[in-house]
């Protein structure tokens, strides 16, 4: 169960290193507004389409693997893009650990 809420709170995490990247990523603030909402709007149509449980496309197998590295690896992204180094570094390890344990 504590396995299941941590991959929630990264999948949610990912919306929020979307949003920080696009609100930080520009010193003129429409480009931040606009990179701000769109990145996480992105992030949130894909995984509707192709990873929610109730997905219009889903996808499984190697494809749902490729997803999701793309998923987590572009929140990972968006952190280390900014500078978040660190952060960026322990989103991949908690991302892995979650994996490791629900294939167990």
């Amino acid at each position: 169960m504590l396995i299941m809420i941590a991959a929630f709170g990264l999948e949610l995490a990912v919306y929020a290193a979307a949003g920080y990247w696009g609100f930080t990523c520009s010193r003129r603030w429409p480009v931040r507004v606009l990179a701000g909402v769109g990145a996480p709007v992105l992030f949130a149509l894909v995984w509707g389409w192709f990873g929610a449980p109730t997905a219009t496309y889903p996808v499984q197998g190697l494809g749902r693997v490729a997803l999701e590295v793309l998923w987590f690896g572009g929140g990972a992204a968006a952190l280390w893009l900014r500078g978040r180094r660190t952060l960026a570094v322990a989103f991949v390890a908690v991302y892995l650990v979650t994996t490791g344990a629900q294939l167990l």
